[in-house]
């Protein structure tokens, strides 16, 4: 059975591009461009990893993992982002299981995904 991988981003080029790539290591991929349309589709018990932008509107991706902590979900957190070390490692230090800086380098993210499944 395919293993669940969630893209939250409002970058709807970049959830394109992170689907392709992963649908070629077989992975079930679902793309989001809103914190409202992951958490209306995807329960919190749901298995999966999130691939989560930091910058977005209305939810940012700390409060979108902040939500998703309270709920108890022990989903796997991979964040995306365009800005520096800083954000790596304030996400580290709030439990996510990686950081990836835009452009995303493909193999980093396989392997952070596979580490973690």
């Amino acid at each position: 059975m395919p293993y669940d991988i969630y893209i939250l981003d409002d970058d709807e080029s970049i959830c394109r591009a992170l689907k392709t790539f992963l649908m070629t290591y077989e992975f079930n991929v679902k793309t989001f461009n809103s914190a409202k349309s992951f958490f209306d589709a995807v329960p919190s018990d749901a298995p999966g990893c999130l691939i989560l932008d930091i910058r977005m509107p209305v939810l940012d991706g700390w409060a979108v993992q902040k939500k998703i902590l309270d709920s108890g979900s022990k989903r796997p957190i991979i964040f995306i982002s365009a800005d520096n070390q800083d954000n790596a490692n304030r996400a580290l230090k709030v439990g996510a299981v990686g950081f990836l800086q835009k452009p995303v380098d493909g193999q980093a993210l396989i392997d952070l995904i596979e580490t973690n499944k």
